[in-house]
Formats: structure tokens, sequence, C-alpha cells
């Protein structure tokens, strides 16, 4: 990260400060009065010595214990306000920042999840921005308290003997240039640290995900040795940042402290000529000895200053991602479901050929139209380009006689209802996923649906009904059960296209029969796309469209495929030969 780069993202935290600068101003004021009585110790200490031991003064005697007890209440009471509020500040800012964080990610394009590991995604949300916080309360005070009390006690030491200060200041470059190539390392070795964290919670998401994968296969060790490489690594890095921070402090205060052995004597020499009093030397030691606190706590400091950077870094990154394109500016309440493709053509990004080239294609409103084809032959890219899930490479899609680029994306997919094979559910009730999306649904509506999609008997054979939770992605029901669900969300939806992308190829003969019937339910009166590998669910459709890498290569009804004897043929010979 070079000098500007870090300026810039110093500023960009510093405007996150703003929406809370009331508090934030409170904090900084109240830092200000801490530091202020912190030069006002060694102050009141020659007072206390001059005044009251060397010349017998009454009223220092009185006076300055009571001006001390005032200096800490008020140091106390300046001490818990600055850190109160700053702490609230930082707080606040990393709710602002995930907030942010959590909108760019409800709106980024399916090509980042594509490219992108869910591991790596919650460890942004979960790791890197707590990063954030001590950036914000610790470091910061750290660096106003701290930074005002060392020049505030310097300043005292320059009013009390430049001679003195002269000889002390002399090691600050010093002690500056070891600050800097301290902090260097600390920032390379927090952004690698990091890194490796995103990679372990990666690790852990795949075992918890195939954990019956893992033991029918027998890999424990070889997943015990992957996590323990990753997680070894964290340690050294760990390792790494904590021996550099610690070896920090102890170089700086060895240099500061050869600064005062010199400092000492020479004060020493001046006090046998009667050039400093002893109130003065005291008060001139003690300013120096109270300089060795912040200074250290500001040589450690960069642990947290970097580790926070370097997590700034990769929130502001991915706050800055480019979202889901929006151009589309044409209203379209309720579509008739009229598709055609004109010689549409995609192409994934650094894939060596195009996924889809040349298609040519229409669908009449009501119309089912069934893709068939081998793995990798484009069918489940040519549906996912009409939500526009991604950017075409070449041609257009008209819905209705519009170019679906030109539609308002929200419209577009109110549109369309989706029903695939990895049913996505949510830890919630049968209700709440059966109305997502449209929260304000009555009941009654929600068991039509359910019913439709051949889903109310099994929900109201469970105790709790529509209020059953089903656990994470509906862990609680079977296969089947999950599926009709899913088509219930669709059919509640009531949008006038259906895509079905392979919605029974995972069921057994009795779930895949109660699916299908559901499926004939919802394709009624919808245009609908089915994506297919059993020949025998699509056999109903009014026409098929044959694909072979990524260009299509028949199209016509059951009945006329199997007559041409080509590739369609093939496939349902292949399916039916025992």
């Amino acid at each position: 990260m070079t000098q500007s780069n870090q300026t810039e993202l110093y500023l960009r935290l510093l405007r996150c400060l703003r929406p809370h600068w009331h508090i934030f101003a409170l904090g900084v004021l109240a830092m200000v009065l801490y530091a202020a009585t912190e030069t006002a110790i060694p102050l009141l200490l020659k007072e206390l010595l001059d005044g009251s031991f060397a010349k017998k003064s009454d009223h220092s005697l009185h006076t300055t214990p009571l001006l001390l007890v005032g200096l800490f209440v008020a140091r106390g009471l300046t001490d818990y306000l600055h850190t109160t509020a700053l702490n609230i500040v930082a707080n606040k800012v990393v709710l602002d920042l995930r907030t942010q964080m959590f909108d760019k990610l409800l709106r980024l394009p399916t090509s980042y999840f594509d490219s992108t590991t869910n591991a790596a995604l919650i460890s942004q949300f979960t790791y890197n921005t707590l990063q954030i916080t001590p950036l914000v309360n610790i470091t910061l005070i750290t660096l106003v308290k701290d930074t005002l009390t060392v020049f505030g006690l310097l300043g005292y030491m320059l009013w009390m003997n430049w001679q003195l200060s002269l000889a002390f200041f002399m090691v600050l470059p010093l002690i500056g240039w070891t600050i800097r190539s301290v902090s260097k390392r600390l920032r390379a070795l927090s952004q690698s640290q990091q890194t490796t964290i995103g990679a372990l919670s990666h690790v852990l998401d795949e075992v918890i995900s195939g954990h019956r994968e893992i033991r029918i296969f027998g890999s424990e060790r070889y997943e015990a040795k992957r996590f323990y490489d990753v997680a070894n690594a964290i340690r050294r890095y760990t390792m790494k940042v904590v021996t550099t921070a610690a070896a920090n402090g102890p170089v700086v205060q060895i240099i500061a402290v050869l600064a005062l052995a010199g400092i000492i004597y020479y004060a020493s020499l001046q006090s046998s000529m009667n050039q400093l009093t002893v109130g003065g030397f005291v008060s001139f030691f003690g300013a120096m000895a109270l300089l060795l606190s912040p200074l250290k706590r500001l040589s450690n400091v960069n642990e947290n200053l970097q580790r926070g950077l370097a997590a700034a870094r990769t929130v502001f990154d991915f706050i800055d991602t480019p979202a889901e394109p929006q151009e589309g500016t044409e209203p379209l309440p309720r579509a008739t479901g009229h598709l055609r493709f004109e010689n549409v053509g995609f192409h994934y990004p650094n894939a060596e050929k195009a996924a889809l080239s040349g298609i040519n294609l229409e669908i009449k409103p009501g119309e089912t139209l069934a893709l068939v084809g081998a793995s990798g032959s484009g069918k489940s890219t040519l549906m996912s380009l009409i939500p526009r899930f991604y950017p075409l490479t070449e041609g257009r899609i008209l819905l209705d006689g519009i170019d679906i680029h030109d539609i308002q994306l929200a419209d577009l997919r109110a549109n369309i209802g989706l029903v695939t094979q990895n049913v996505v559910l949510f830890n919630d009730t049968i209700a709440a996923n059966i109305a997502y999306g449209q929260p304000d649904i009555d009941e009654q509506a929600i068991r039509e649906a359910a019913k439709a999609a051949n889903a109310l008997e099994f929900i109201d054979a469970l105790p709790l009904g529509l209020a059953t939770e089903i656990g994470e992605n509906g862990a609680r029901l079977s296969g089947g059960q999950r599926q009709r669900i899913s088509i219930a969300r669709a059919l509640l939806k009531n949008a006038p296209i259906l895509l079905l992308d392979e919605a029974t190829s995972a069921l057994d003969t009795g779930s895949e029969r109660a699916v299908q019937e559901a499926l004939e339910n919802a394709r009624r009166g919808r245009t609908t796309i089915v994506i297919a590998h059993r020949l025998s669910t699509i056999v109903n459709a009014d026409r098929i469209v044959v694909m072979q890498q990524g260009r299509i290569t028949e199209v016509g009804s059951h009945e006329e495929l199997l007559a041409k004897q080509g590739t369609y043929s093939q496939l349902h010979a292949m399916q039916f030969a025992h």
C-alpha cells in the first residue's frame, strides 16, 4: 500500500465518522482535556517541592494537595468520557460498514459469487470488519491522546529547560524511523493473516457441508492435514505480528532511556551549579518519565493500526465492487410471457470458448418449452440469461417485444418464477418460506399455493402445520417435500414465466410423481422453460429444444424428434433401453 493510498484510506475512514461527529467531538475534547491533565502533573510536582518544602509556603502546602485531587478526578472523568464516546463511535462505524457491505452483497452480480467462496465473504463480514473497531477506538485514542500528551510534556520540558530538552529531541528521528520500519512489516503481515483466515473459513465450510462424503471416502486424515496447514499458517503469521510488535516497544524504550540517562547526568551538573532547583529537577525528570508510557503506546499502536488499515482496505474494496447493472428503465407491470432470442451468444470470463452461440428461438405465451442435451451444452446458461443473471455477449432477448436489458430489473424478475434442483429454503417456518418475498400475504393464499404444489397433505400432518420450523435449508424435510415447498413459492408468486431447472432429477419415483403433478399445476397458463435430464418428464412439452456445445441442433415435439432419428432419438433410446 503506497503512502498516498494509505492517506486516502485514512481520509475515507474519517468520512465514516461524519454521521457520528457530535459523539466523536465529545470524545476528542475529552482526550484533549485528559492530555492537559497529564502535562499538569509535573507542574504540580514542581510547585509542591519548591513551594511547600523549599520555600515553606503555607499557600502551596494547602492548595497543592487539593489541586492534585481535583486533577485526578478530572483525569478519571475525561478518561471515562473519551473511552466510552469513541467506543460508541467505533461500534456505530462497524455497524454502518456491515450495513453497506450487506446492501452491496444483495446487489452484486451472479458472476461475483461464481468467483468468490462463501467462507471468504463470511470472513469479510465477521473478522475483517471487527479489525476496524480497535482502529477507531484504541488506535485513535492512542494517537490523539498520547500525541497530545507527548507534545504537551515536550512543550513543558522546553519551557522548563531548553538545553536538556534538545538532548531528548535528538533521539526522536531515530524513534520515528524505527516505528515506520515496523509499520511496513506489520501491514504486510496483517494482510497475509486476514487472507489465511478466509482460507480457514473456506476449509471449515467445505468440511461441514461435505461431512458425509468425508466419512464415506475415508478422507478424515487428508482434511485434518489440510485444516492443520491453514491453521498453522495463521499461527505463524500471528506470531510474526506478535514478535514484531513486541520488539518495537522495547527498542523505542531503550533509545528513549539512553537519552534519558544522558539528560539525568547533564541535569545533575546543572543542579550542582545551582542552575536547576530540586523541584525543577524532579518536575523535568517526572515529565520525561511520563513521556515513556505514551511513547511506548505510540510505538505499539502500529499493530492495531496496520491490521485495521489492512482490514479497512478489503472492506472498502468489497463496498466498491461494481454492483449488478441496473440500466433498464422501461416498466413492465405484467408480461404475457412472449420470449424471443435473436442471435444470442454468451462467453464466460476467462473461458476458452463461448457457452452459447447463434441462439435463435421464439417461445409463445403459455407454451412449455423443454431444453435437453448433455451436461455443458448450455441449457442452464440459456435459462440464466432470461432473468439477467449474466449480461449477454451478443444478440438480444425480447420479452413482449422489449429488449430485457431495457426493462427495469425489478419488473423483469417480478415476472419470472424459478424452481431449481438445488432448492434454497430459509431457517424459518414453512409459511414464511412459501410466502418468501411477500410477507403480507394471507394464510389462505399460502394454503392454496401449497395445495396446488401437492404439499398441503404433508404440511397438515406436521404438529405445527404451516408454522413448523424447517431448519437450515429445510433439513427437517425430505427432498420431495422441500421441492414442493419451492414449487408452492413459485405458484404463490404467480409470475407469467416459470423456469424449471432439473426440478425432479434428484428425487425418488414416489416423490417425483408428486412433484411432477405439482409442476403440471404450476405450468398451466404460464410460459414455462424446463431443463430435464429425465426425458420422461418432458414428453408432454409443446416443444423440445436439443442443445449441443452451446448451439441448438433440433427443435420439435416429442413425436417429431423421435421420427427424425437424430440426437434426441438417441438420447431417448439410451434412457429407455431397459
